[in-house]
């Protein structure tokens, strides 16, 4: 399983060394204020930021000007990302909603379920058949776990077999609190057949029950537990705590892979996310 360091500092592409997951809205920015686009020097894949707009627009924009910000991107980072994410909807109850929730305010698209896959199936299609020279990847989308065999179904009607995929998000995960519901879909979906997942925003324990599942997985928790508890490692220079800090970053990364290791529940996997 590949581990990639989420990060909203797209500069790191430039000295991370690890595989790194930046946001199209990082990117976006970088674009917005005339700033040089980092070159990378890294391995490195795409997040769309589908949660933070769907979160504060409630739709998503149009493919066309998505798919043409992604293909500057890819022209200008030097190396490209291994992969990107495309304009996924994500199904958890406040994206849908809206609402206040862990202080955050979601605008709620109002839609089904449903409706969120078929838009999400649309999209990956739509993103390949204009956009076929970027390594769009299909992200199964869902609420229970017979959604995501719907998703599944949806996919496959559109002429996208999950199974012969080289790889496949699996979305709407991050923010359960049941790491055991996470487990029974990943556990599903590998039974189906679909054996080349990627896990978003995966937790350490996610990990270490389904890790041996996954062929990679992202997180950007090292951030948020410096920013909530106020963590500054010894010897940082920077001002305030380490939620931007690149050295703590890779600490926290390396100390999650050993206490993996260490773990004698977690089986690592033998999928190479990097086969051809």
């Amino acid at each position: 399983m590949e581990f990639f360091l989420g990060t909203g500092k797209p500069r790191w592409l430039e000295r991370a060394h690890v595989p790194l997951f930046i946001s199209a809205n990082r990117l976006a920015d970088y674009k917005r204020r005339g700033d040089d686009m980092p070159h990378a020097r890294t391995l490195w894949a795409l997040d769309s930021g589908g949660f933070t707009k769907l979160q504060q627009d409630g739709t998503w924009g149009d493919a066309d000007e998505f798919g043409g910000m992604v293909t500057r991107f890819v022209d200008e980072c030097g190396a490209p990302p291994l992969w990107c994410a495309p304009q996924d909807w994500m199904c958890e109850d406040a994206i849908i909603n809206g609402g206040t929730f862990n202080g955050l305010t979601f605008k709620g698209t109002k839609l089904s379920v449903q409706i969120h896959q078929e838009l999400t199936v649309e999209n990956l299609c739509y993103l390949r058949q204009e956009f076929p020279f970027i390594p769009w990847i299909p992200v199964l989308q869902g609420k229970t776990l017979s959604d995501y065999i719907r998703c599944d179904a949806m996919y496959r009607a559109n002429g996208v077999d999950l199974r012969d995929e080289p790889l496949v998000g699996l979305g709407s995960v991050c923010r359960r609190q049941a790491t055991s519901e996470i487990t029974a879909i990943v556990e599903t979906m590998w039974s189906r057949g679909v054996r080349r997942m990627h896990g978003f925003g995966v937790k350490t324990s996610g990990l270490r029950e389904y890790g041996h599942l996954l062929v990679s997985a992202d997180s950007q928790a090292w951030s948020s537990s410096a920013r909530k508890r106020q963590y500054r490692r010894p010897g940082c220079t920077h001002p305030n705590d380490c939620r931007n800090c690149l050295t703590w970053a890779l600490e926290w990364r390396e100390g999650v892979l050993a206490d993996l290791a260490a773990d004698p529940g977690y089986h690592q996997g033998t999928l190479d996310l990097f086969a051809a």
